[in-house]
């Protein structure tokens, strides 16, 4: 019993006990007198008051009439002498407790209680409300106890397990230990009752270790007292130590009672200890106990929890009695992976059968659907339950507000919201939380914390789900200081806490603040996990800070904490915004070696980054490998067939997607008129606008039409275009009208290009590209008065043209080329090879194209002028630097030019390489002398 105090020094540490303890007990110890000695009479609970020798006269059978102590004690002193065998009635033996107790003797009756115990045929729980009912009678057992004691009765076992019973009751630290001392100086530690009192004493006084110390230091153990070893391992969650008492049990060849086959199971479930699992069902089925509805229950469970569904089912499907139990497990189990027409099916047989649900099985079914997204089922069955008759209790209504919360459902939260203050379930803590929740995700956050002031109790749950809200829609310093009263009502901020201020801050562009926070978590104590970097390199991404987004990444590895799903989507993201294919590539081969490629997520990450990088193939290749797309997947693909161009294909992925049972979203729309314009289907994109509505019951949104504007106005239908415009049912926005004057400046038309420009101006008065397209409208029409009219409006409005930049990727070496600056080091020959390439493209009929130049001079140096354009430079690089046949990849930040879009062309067809360019949004894969893009851009 090491690190407990010796035996001799326990008088002074029972004022140093490390529990509370009722100050009544701390003088109730075993003098050294009564520890020592021997030399005095032995007593036993039969000789001390004759309670199993003696019988009830006819004439007394009960206390009703008895009002005096001196009474009580007379019969009381009759019943001990008569014969009979009343004392094995625990209802009279209650009798005479508690009337001692009401006539104020309450030594009398903490003796009857005390003696009364050590019987074999008496349980302790047969006391339980004696004990509760009257609070001072556990201190007066233990001072009978200590009195007989001291005056020399030596007690037997059982009188020694209900002390310590006692002890373990009222929480007396240091009694149970000398009790502990004296039971092992009179050899009665090898009693069975004994050492269950001293596992459970010292399991719920001192922890489970101790409890466990003991068991280890019995000299010689029964059965009943490997069961209970057992059974307070399970109660402490030590699920590895109760198999291996299992184990050491059956070589020892002690019995195994079915409870606690029933908690090793419980702890193989735990464990995912399927193979453990499987030998205990075979020493059921070894041992006859397979028709126990209990062991055949938990078996159910256990299967479950191990994601043996058939094996679970096979139990269920042999058993001969089922109860509640039973249908609830069968039930849980299929609902839980997915399997709800099973559950389903269950569900219905239970119910044609003579047992009937109950709210747990329903809370079966909520939680099924729940987990597996089926959040507009969960709202049927809760109307289902209630017109059953069953009321949904807490565990029912935090489902149903999870579903609102995913499915955006406002109303449907308030009408929950009224049901739990009509049947008081807002005192519940997970209820009232699963509300601030709910209101605070949909903007409702006076709502959300009026909610959470009238809550009763508040746990960090709660008050993380407010700091979360407020953290989310920005308001960054009121959850602050909520972190801040959080900390004053004595909750300590935890990982979920500081993660949501991370999220926040990062969300909102406040990056190094974000950081900030990640150091606060280590100084609080805590260590940053993958949640907190995930949420700094996500909202890194969202805000376009691609760069740092994969710095944060990196040094997120270097702190040792490894990524998850969330993760390598958000890197893969950021990788497709810059258009770094070779560090995309890394990030999926990172994936496929942790094996996240299965994921959805990520394969669709991939998929996108792909395609954002210049390889629609490779992404078209993921997009094979994948077992079974999801919606997301085959919108990615066609997204990215029309991004290049390739709206054929982009209509064959359509119908592929639709004959296999998957329903186009509004975004597959988006991606699909996108592919249409991109390759100037006109025909083909009204047909699809056409079936939104009317096959798919998908209603346009102003991104719809905004691609119908586009893919009119670029075909050159630009009346057709205006008309449509004038007729839509929604308000036009700066889309709508940019798309409008794209397509007037492609073909010239400034009256329409004039009405959109205004309209852009008054919409985005701080966009310098509206101002630069009108300008550059003007100078292929020769209007300088004009051009110098919208450059001074320009001016006025302190606005700058945007410097044009573009950038290819040698190696691991980024090479930039900026707009009228010659700061690359190769400078001088980057424009010797350029030369020598136009050339030897001359004279395969290239022709300058000088209307790209905007400028008011001659067409002399507007040739010069053309060689300077970003992307030429990029490219003549490219092919100076180019190994082997890879394609040349170009990224520009603003729409290529035609006469570098024709460049380009004679240069693919040339040097016969494979050139990609993405000028925005758009891809031009370049190959013999053609584009991807059909010169329709």
């Amino acid at each position: 019993m090491d690190g407990l105090p010796p035996f001799h020094q326990t008088n002074v540490l029972l004022l140093k006990g490390p529990r509370t303890q009722n100050p009544e007990l701390r003088s109730h110890f075993l003098s050294s007198r009564a520890l020592g000695d021997t030399d005095t009479f032995t007593a036993t609970p039969a000789y001390a008051l004759r309670l199993s020798s003696s019988g009830v006269p006819a004439g007394v059978g009960g206390f009703n009439g008895v009002y005096s102590l001196a009474s009580m004690k007379m019969i009381h002193a009759q019943m001990i002498k008569m014969p009979g065998k009343w004392s094995s009635d625990d209802h009279l033996a209650k009798s005479l407790i508690r009337h001692y107790v009401n006539l104020g003797d309450d030594r009398s009756a903490a003796s009857v209680l005390l003696l009364g115990l050590a019987r074999s045929n008496v349980r302790w729980n047969s006391f339980s409300e004696e004990l509760k009912d009257f609070s001072q009678l556990p201190v007066r057992i233990l001072e009978v106890f200590d009195d007989l004691h001291r005056k020399g009765m030596v007690f037997d076992a059982r009188i020694f397990a209900v002390a310590l019973r006692v002890c373990t009751y009222v929480l007396d630290l240091w009694l149970g230990v000398v009790i502990h001392a004296c039971v092992i100086k009179r050899s009665l530690d090898s009693d069975a009752h004994v050492q269950r009192a001293l596992m459970n004493f010292y399991e719920r006084c001192w922890g489970i270790e101790r409890a466990n110390r003991v068991f280890n230091e019995m000299p010689k153990r029964e059965d009943v007292v490997w069961n209970e070893a057992v059974k307070l391992n399970v109660k402490h969650e030590q699920w590895v130590r109760a198999l291996e008492l299992l184990r050491e049990m059956q070589y020892s060849c002690m019995k195994v009672k079915g409870t606690t086959t029933v908690r090793v199971l419980q702890a193989c479930g735990k464990l995912k200890a399927l193979a453990q699992g499987k030998q205990i069902h075979a020493h059921v089925l070894r041992f006859g106990m397979e028709s126990s509805v209990p062991i055949c229950n938990v078996l159910i469970s256990m299967y479950a929890k191990n994601g043996e569904l058939e094996l679970a089912g096979a139990v269920f499907n042999s058993m001969e009695d089922r109860n509640l139990t039973s249908w609830n497990s069968i039930i849980s189990a299929y609902a839980s992976f997915g399997f709800l027409d099973d559950a389903w099916n269950h569900f219905h047989k239970l119910k044609s059968s003579t047992i009937k649900p109950d709210i747990v099985t329903w809370n079966c079914l909520l939680s099924g659907h729940t987990l597996n997204g089926s959040y507009e089922d969960v709202l049927t069955i809760l109307r289902m339950m209630q017109i059953y008759g069953i009321q949904p209790n807490s565990r029912s209504i935090t489902c149903g507000l999870q579903s609102v919360i995913e499915l955006g459902l406002l109303p449907h939260g308030k009408e929950i919201h009224n049901y739990v203050i009509r049947h008081d379930l807002d005192c519940d803590v997970y209820v009232g939380t699963s509300i601030v929740d709910m209101y605070a995700k949909r903007d409702c956050l006076d709502i959300a914390r009026a909610v959470f002031n009238n809550l009763k109790s508040k746990n960090i749950f709660a008050w993380n789900s407010l700091i979360s809200g407020y953290s989310f829609k920005g308001h960054l310093q009121d959850a602050e200081n909520l972190v801040g009263q959080m900390e004053d009502a004595g909750i300590k901020p935890d990982i979920v806490t500081w993660n949501s201020m991370v999220s926040g801050y990062s969300m909102w562009g406040h990056t190094e603040k974000a950081l900030d926070m990640i150091h606060q978590i280590k100084l609080s104590g805590l260590t940053p996990n993958v949640i907190s970097w995930t949420a700094l390199i996500s909202g890194c991404s969202q805000n376009g800070k691609y760069r740092e987004s994969l710095e944060y990444f990196i040094q997120m590895q270097e702190e040792g904490i490894k990524p998850n799903a969330v993760t390598i989507s958000t890197v893969l993201q950021s990788c497709g915004g810059l258009s770094l294919l070779q560090k995309g590539k890394e990030i999926h081969c990172l994936s496929v070696k942790n094996g996240m490629t299965r994921d959805v997520c990520v394969a669709t990450a991939i998929i996108d980054m792909y395609n954002k990088s210049g390889s629609w193939r490779s992404a078209h290749k993921v997009f094979k490998r994948i077992h079974k797309n999801s919606l997301a997947s085959f919108n990615c693909m066609i997204m990215g067939f029309a991004m290049y161009g390739l709206g054929k294909e982009a209509i064959s992925l359509f119908h592929e997607m639709c004959s296999i049972g998957i329903t186009p979203d509004a975004i597959t729309f988006t991606a699909i008129l996108s592919a249409c314009k991109n390759s100037g289907l006109v025909n083909e994109g009204w047909e699809f606008f056409d079936k939104m509505s009317r096959d798919y019951n998908v209603t346009p949104k102003i991104e719809h039409y905004s691609c119908m504007v586009d893919l009119l106005g670029r075909a050159g239908y630009l009346d057709e275009t205006w008309d449509f415009i004038q007729k839509m049912p929604l308000k036009p926005d700066a889309t709508i009208w940019g798309a409008l004057l794209c397509s007037s400046r492609i073909h010239e038309n400034i009256e329409y290009a004039e009405i959109a420009a205004k309209n852009l101006y008054e919409l985005e008065p701080d966009n310098s590209a509206n101002y630069v397209l009108m300008m550059n409208l003007y100078a292929m029409s020769n209007r300088w008065k004009d051009f110098d009219h919208v450059k001074e409006l320009m001016n006025s409005a302190g606005l700058k043209n945007g410097q044009a930049w573009s950038w290819t990727q040698i190696d691991h070496t980024v090479h930039h080329f900026s707009a009228g600056q010659s700061t690359h080091p190769d400078c001088g020959e980057i424009y010797f090879e350029l030369y020598q390439l136009i050339s030897q493209i001359k004279k395969l009929g290239y022709v300058p194209d000088v209307s790209c130049v905007y400028q008011d001079i001659d067409d002399v140096e507007k040739e010069k002028v053309l060689l300077s354009h970003t992307e030429k430079l990029a490219i003549t690089y490219g092919l100076m630097k180019r190994k082997g046949s890879a394609p040349i990849r170009v990224i520009k930040n603003s729409r290529i030019c035609s006469d570098c879009h024709t460049v380009a062309k004679y240069i693919s067809m040339l040097r016969k390489c494979e050139i990609i360019i993405k000028d925005g949004v758009r891809f031009h894969h370049l190959s013999k002398g053609n584009c991807s893009c059909k010169d329709c851009w």
